[in-house]
């Protein structure tokens, strides 16, 4: 494996970490709060079906970004009245919130562009195209200089690969996200908001006798939570992909919960996390990369499964125990 393989092995990992950091980002907001949340998914998926309709309908890739946020909030804010207002079981809303995104989207697609749940292929300004820093080589540069853009890469050196190839290339939204792990961990460590956040999740009731309202903090979170899901939905229908087809979000959802409890709720740990687990996922595509480095031939469904099987290794304390906010997941009800 040379090292120009490396590198774009690298940046696939970056592309497919980026959804599955907005969603672990969007639940470390939530369950700091103390609202455990496992309908990322749904909210995703309905993200990424309004993101994708709305951009296809208008040409306007921003006006589906928005589209993409504000579904995500819609179901964000379901999940919050259901589990903040009436108190009720937060996995069992979580839940309900995956099977309405699931069938809805299909539902809504079909009746919208009679294309079998799918919408149309975006083109133009419908899509985040890929933006290309100044003095890196991008195929542009290799169809003036009649190349294949590989050839080209091959004959740079290795800075220039990986900054053309690896830091290069990516949507807007790709850096936001990477963006929004520091600014995540200065919300939640260095503001006062940040820290009454963290003590909702921890300790409402002391939260509640400083003379601060419990439940604005957890619809906050939840709100927090909608965005970041809505932008990572978005992403995948209008950046990764072109379009919305069923079920797009692949688990996604779930795998960030995963990454999550992996990085034992802290944001440069769910960075770290998802890069592995986006690194999984980009050799579960390219098999062939791993057996030419090892000399063996690694079932790519095995690849798949390894964030699952390290997230129940960190769960049985063999890495160091994985402990939630004590307040998570019970609702709070305020001593009369």
């Amino acid at each position: 494996m040379d090292f120009l393989t490396l590198i774009q092995v690298l940046d696939s990992t970056v592309r497919l970490a980026t959804p599955l950091l907005l969603a672990c980002l969007a639940g470390l907001y939530s369950e700091r709060a103390g609202i455990f949340d496992i309908g990322l998914e749904g909210k995703m998926l309905m993200a990424a079906f309004f993101s994708a309709a709305v951009a296809a309908v208008t040409g306007n890739v921003w006006l589906g970004l928005l589209a993409g946020i504000g579904s995500s909030m819609l179901l964000a804010g379901l999940h919050g009245v259901a589990s903040i207002t009436f108190r009720g079981n937060q996995l069992i809303s979580g839940v309900a919130i995956n099977f309405l995104a699931a069938g809805m989207t299909v539902l809504i697609a079909q009746d919208w562009f009679q294309q079998g749940g799918r919408t149309p292929s975006l083109i133009g300004g419908g899509r985040f195209v890929p933006i290309e820093l100044p003095f890196a080589i991008g195929p542009a540069d290799a169809a003036a200089a009649g190349v294949p853009l590989t050839q080209m890469l091959k004959e740079a050196g290795w800075v220039s690969q990986i900054y053309s190839e690896l830091i290069s290339g990516h949507s807007i939204l790709v850096y936001l996200t990477f963006l929004f792990v520091p600014l995540t961990a200065w919300i939640l460590f260095g503001t006062r908001f940040g820290l009454r956040l963290r003590a909702v999740g921890e300790n409402p009731a002391a939260v509640d006798t400083a003379g601060v309202s419990v439940v604005g903090l957890r619809f906050a979170a939840v709100a927090i939570c909608g965005v970041l899901c809505g932008i990572a939905g978005s992403y995948l229908a209008t950046a990764l992909q072109a379009g919305f087809v069923k079920d797009m979000s692949a688990g996604r959802g779930f795998i960030a919960l995963a990454a999550l409890i992996f990085a034992k709720w802290r944001p440069w740990h769910a960075l770290g996390a998802c890069l592995l687990f986006g690194l999984f996922q980009a050799l579960e595509l390219r098999p062939d990369v791993l057996e030419a480095a090892f000399g063996m031939k690694i079932q790519a469904q095995f690849l798949g499964a390894l964030p699952y099987v390290m997230t129940v290794v960190i769960l049985a304390g063999f890495v160091g125990k994985a402990i939630p906010p004590k307040a998570g997941g019970e609702p709070y009800v305020k001593e009369r």
